[in-house]
């Protein structure tokens, strides 16, 4: 019987063995299956990855080696351009097929097109699938036929166009054929100098077994109350925290819509709270399709009049904003959340989103690089999508008279003032009905609370009043000026 040659998985944002098309495609040949990772070099134009993302990808690439040697496999690590290593890796092993799962963004689609080109010019089997998202962006068109620029009948639409394909189950079992490999250990990936991490490492275990636990600790009772908490920071398990395992594509979205999906057929899961969360993974997929067909989103406007935003530069208040000294405590509670955890909770990523661009008047991309740099799930679509959707210039975005107030917003979703008294706990003491403004509790309660404006915590920056008026006339102008041309 005649020995099936040998199949390259390259892996990317997929790293994961059930539910992965590719890998399942490789093992179908028959053949050794040699499964690489490279750290690309001389992408012109990608976007490198933040600090906290570097720090997850070690860990998650570490859990999914272990995963492919518990299984007789071997992930093979090499750096350098990848229409170069993938050839080299080619001819080291004799393969005659390379597969990979497909990624939305620019320079990164045009590259794996040339490299498939390449390789099927050379006489190799060269694949690529849809792993990351539910539908392909291109799939799902309005009645006119283009891509769609609102949420809410996108989200309609893809409930009823949506049928996910059956389950892949993960290989119990893969051939495979050594091959040289570098040492992850020597990209230096985990911070030193200091090691920033500790927070992370306590509130996160990246890999497919994390993403797994992660998903049935979350269906396992908050889903169901989901609808009415995801707005409260203060519950520790108020959300999914799903989105870095995504991000990586240690799970997929279409493993989330099946277990949420069989749960409500089951009874076992509120229709409606199911629902609400499935629309966040839709608000995912939405940021894909935007991201694909304008990918320029993290750093051009989507609503190109917004070119003439009147934005300020203000290093300072800038500086204040990322290290949690505002003087507002949810918008403190929220920076200091993310520099800590490398995450934060959706409720207050938009109030510290709008606290930046319309208290502050500071453009979207600084916020968006901060979150990039900071965020384990700083995803390249919906990063960039929900800050433009705050700043007003995004598809679909807030109407640009919305100023969140942050402090009748921590009143109204940190009810129990948990959050801001984990995150500031020099505002511990301070009773509650101070507690999302402490700049308006008398000096005898501050005193009593420990507290000493402008020492132990930060006076306001910016009044909120005021502040909401300059934004409302830069936004107004803004207008205006559309109006005029």
């Amino acid at each position: 019987m005649p020995v099936s040659p040998p199949a390259i998985v390259w892996f990317r944002e997929d790293l994961r063995l059930a539910d992965n098309p590719a890998i399942a495609a490789a093992i179908e040949l028959g053949g050794p299956v040699v499964c690489v990772y490279v750290r690309e070099a001389g992408l012109e134009g990608a976007r490198p990855l933040g600090g906290a993302s570097l720090w997850w990808l070690d860990k998650s690439l570490r859990a999914f080696s272990d995963s492919l040697e518990a299984i007789g496999g071997q992930l093979v690590l090499r750096t350098g351009k990848a229409g170069e290593v993938l050839p080299a890796l080619v001819k080291e092993t004799g393969a005659q097929a390379v597969f990979w799962n497909r990624r939305y963004g620019e320079p990164e689609r045009s590259q794996d097109a040339a490299i498939k080109a390449s390789l099927r010019g050379a006489g190799l089997r060269a694949e690529s699938f849809n792993a990351r998202l539910l539908m392909e962006p291109w799939e799902l068109k309005t009645g006119a036929g283009g891509w769609y620029r609102v949420f809410t009948p996108f989200w309609r639409a893809l409930q009823a166009a949506y049928a996910p394909a059956p389950a892949l189950p993960a290989p119990s079992r893969l051939k495979s054929i050594k091959a040289e490999s570098e040492a992850l250990s020597g990209w230096g990936w985990h911070p030193t100098g200091p090691d920033w991490s500790a927070g992370l490492a306590d509130m996160w275990t990246p890999g497919e077994a994390g993403a797994r636990a992660r998903l049935e600790e979350f269906l396992d009772g908050p889903i169901n109350q989901y609808a009415e908490n995801r707005n409260r920071p203060d519950e520790a398990r108020s959300t999914s925290r799903l989105s870095p395992h995504l991000r990586f594509g240690e799970i997929g979205p279409a493993q989330i819509w099946r277990a949420v999906k069989d749960g409500i057929d089951a009874g076992r899961y509120d229709e409606r709270n199911a629902m609400v969360f499935l629309s966040e993974i839709a608000w995912r997929e939405f940021s894909n399709v935007l991201l694909h067909f304008n990918p320029d989103l993290a750093r051009a406007n989507y609503n190109p009049s917004f070119d003439q935003m009147p934005w300020r530069k203000d290093k300072n208040a800038l500086t204040a904003w990322a290290r949690g000294q505002t003087g507002y405590p949810m918008v403190d509670a929220g920076m200091r959340e993310l520099w800590h955890t490398g995450w934060m909770h959706n409720r207050v990523r938009m109030i510290a989103a709008s606290f930046l661009c319309k208290h502050l008047l500071l453009p979207w991309q600084a916020g968006e690089e901060w979150f990039w740099d900071t965020l384990v799930d700083a995803d390249p679509a919906a990063n960039a999508a929900s800050w433009q959707w705050t700043a007003g210039s995004g598809a679909d975005a807030a109407p640009y008279f919305r100023v969140f107030n942050p402090i009748s917003q921590g009143s109204k979703f940190d009810v129990t003032g948990g959050y801001v008294r984990r995150w500031c706990p020099e505002l511990s003491r301070l009773p509650d009905k101070f507690l999302h403004a402490p700049f308006e509790a008398p000096g005898n309660v501050l005193a009593d609370a420990g507290i000493e404006l402008g020492k132990t915590y930060p006076k306001p920056i910016v009044d909120h009043s005021a502040a909401r008026e300059r934004a409302l006339d830069a936004y107004k102008q803004t207008r205006q000026e559309q109006g005029a041309e």
